[in-house]
């Protein structure tokens, strides 16, 4: 499956980015990176990852996950997932990024998680 991007913004700064399909290495690493740069262009530096549809990802897509936590944090930001299927975060788990970039219930639980810690944290 193509990998398929839909973005909702929730308040101003901060917008979900429901992701349908498989990250892998190659261009659908290289297009979420690019999704999320756009977002940091329009000063949208609270992201929330929906990860209800990603159907697979390798470990080519934890570098991407890493490098776009990376850059919105440096744009002031952070970025959060939400519903990540238990493959998903399985891989968060195994690699220790889940202490980074933890799996939220909902988006409404990844969004309150900006307030609750600001977004000077993951």
């Amino acid at each position: 499956m193509i990998l398929q991007f839909t973005k909702r913004q929730i308040e101003p700064g901060m917008t979900s980015l429901e992701i349908r399909g498989s990250i892998h290495c190659g261009p659908e690493c290289a297009r979420l990176e690019r999704q999320v740069e756009e977002l940091i262009g329009i000063s949208e530096t609270r992201v929330i990852l929906d990860m209800a549809g990603v159907t697979h990802m390798d470990s080519a897509a934890i570098g991407s996950l890493v490098r776009c936590l990376v850059k919105l944090k440096k744009a002031g930001g952070g970025l959060r997932m939400a519903c990540a299927q238990p493959m998903v975060d399985y891989c968060l788990k195994i690699t220790k990024l889940d202490k980074m970039l933890p799996n939220y219930g909902s988006v409404g639980e990844a969004a309150m998680g900006f307030s609750a810690a600001g977004t000077a944290q993951a």
